[in-house]
Order: C-alpha cells, then structure tokens, then sequence
C-alpha cells in the first residue's frame, strides 16, 4: 500500500474529499515523524511500537578489497507489531 492507496482509503472511509484525506494523512505522519524523533519511541495500541535505538561502532569488510573497516554508531528505527497485529497476520 502506498501513501496514495492510504489517501483514497481515507476518502472512502470519511467520505471526505481527496484535499482533506491528504492534509489527514500528511498531519498523522508529520506528527509520528516528530514523536519518533524527539521522544525515541512510539507506541500504537493494537498495532505496534515504533523504537529508536542506538547501534554500538562494530568491525565490518569491504567486500571488494577485503579491508577490516570500522562501522559508525548509528541510530536504526524499528518496528514490533502487537500481540492483535501478529494474530490478524496470522489468520
């Protein structure tokens, strides 16, 4: 699904039109991009966690020269959907 399919979805459910389900839309992401950028974490009951965590500096190889390379610390997003999200997936 992408953000358009989720534009017309939105229109359909609210019967709204397209200008509003986009402001909807873009409003809900602008809000979670900001929670998970300031606060590390957010959580959606009934579908899951969003978490940034901290990657520690690790040794990798250039594939080519076959040269021991430091990787950086990094932070990664992740994503743990709910106990609800795992069982409607599953059914």
């Amino acid at each position: 699904m992408t953000k358009a399919d989720l534009v017309d979805k939105i229109q359909e459910k609210l019967s709204c039109n397209k200008k509003e389900a986009v402001e909807l839309v873009e409003l809900t992401l602008d809000i979670l991009k900001d929670a998970i950028a300031t606060e590390g974490h957010v959580k959606i009951s009934g579908f899951g966690n969003f978490v940034v965590r901290q990657k520690a500096d690790r040794n990798g190889r250039n594939p080519q020269t076959g040269e021991t390379i430091t990787i950086t610390s990094r932070k990664v997003l992740t994503f743990k959907p709910s106990v609800l999200l795992k069982n409607r997936i599953n059914q």
